[in-house]
């Protein structure tokens, strides 16, 4: 087997850095370990990607070893088998037909009422 790299050390000497970093923090050993055996399979020619990650990881350890970091969470999506068979986004919200512009504050117009509001 050839000698690791100078990137592949990089990697393994941040991994051991976050794992450091998340002890004592809820959940945040599992998402470290989650994170890097997820993009464990990158090839090693996908040097660009290797890099941005590392930055990425770089910039979490950053805010783990802040005094301000007291958990580590993932924000994940939960999919229902009728999410994924609707194709409509979100359970409960109606699809957009498109006639009038969408008010991202969700404030309700009168039809009458021109959208410049004179």
């Amino acid at each position: 087997m050839s000698r690791p790299s100078r990137l592949q050390r990089q990697v393994l000497s941040l991994y051991r850095e976050l794992l450091r970093a998340g002890r004592g923090k809820p959940g945040a050993e599992a998402r470290v370990r989650a994170e890097f055996r997820q993009h464990a399979c990158l090839p090693r020619s996908d040097v660009l990607r290797i890099e941005y990650l590392y930055r990425r990881g770089r910039r979490q350890l950053q805010l783990l070893r802040s005094g301000h970091a007291t958990a580590m969470g993932a924000f994940v999506r939960p999919r229902g088998p009728t999410e994924e068979s609707s194709g409509t986004g979100a359970p409960g919200t109606q699809p957009d037909s498109g006639a009038r512009p969408r008010n991202p504050l969700g404030i309700m117009e009168s039809p009458e009422t021109p959208p410049d509001g004179r």
